[in-house]
């Protein structure tokens, strides 16, 4: 099944009256210097045939993190409080001046899984007394994709073993 933005014309050849004519080829042609109108789907939003996006979902998150060094120790200490803190976390990598962190999170959808995991280093880094560190980059995938990742031998390997490990 195809789907289509709200608000956008279900045929690729027509022409829609927000974007103009359309060129050969099937694309709308747009004035020089024209911006092409976006529409946006809200988070939670459904098509046809499409589950309900209510009912929560595994996401398999990765958060990177870094800055400047910090004692190795300090930084084990540090992820070893946070895995007991947040018990759905499965690994931890680390260095002295970044880490790794990867773990399962049950969500609604991709918005609430990643605005999770974009709070989990600021909400646990006084209690957990991490190191000062900024957040560098977040995957987070659905858990279909992780595993079709897995079986065709690319993406990140399991999380085996589990726990808090240097690079």
């Amino acid at each position: 099944m195809r789907r289509v933005r709200p608000g956008a014309a279900a045929s690729r050849g027509g022409a829609s009256p927000a974007l103009g004519s359309t060129r050969a080829g099937g694309h709308p042609s747009r004035a020089a210097g024209e911006e092409r109108a976006l529409t946006s789907v809200a988070a939670g939003d459904t098509y046809e045939g499409e589950a309900p996006a209510d009912l929560p979902r595994l996401w398999h998150v990765t958060l990177s993190v870094s800055g400047e060094e910090a004692p190795l120790k300090e930084v084990r200490r540090g992820l070893e409080q946070l895995a007991h803190d947040h018990p759905f976390l499965l690994t931890s990598r680390y260095a002295n001046d970044h880490a790794e962190i990867r773990y399962w999170e049950e969500a609604r959808d991709l918005h609430d899984a990643a605005a999770v995991a974009l709070r989990l280093w600021g909400e646990h880094r006084q209690t957990a007394k991490l190191p000062p560190w900024e957040i560098v980059g977040l995957e987070v995938i659905d858990r279909e994709t992780y595993h079709q990742r897995i079986a065709e031998g690319y993406g990140p390997l399991p999380a085996t073993p589990v726990g808090v490990h240097p690079f």
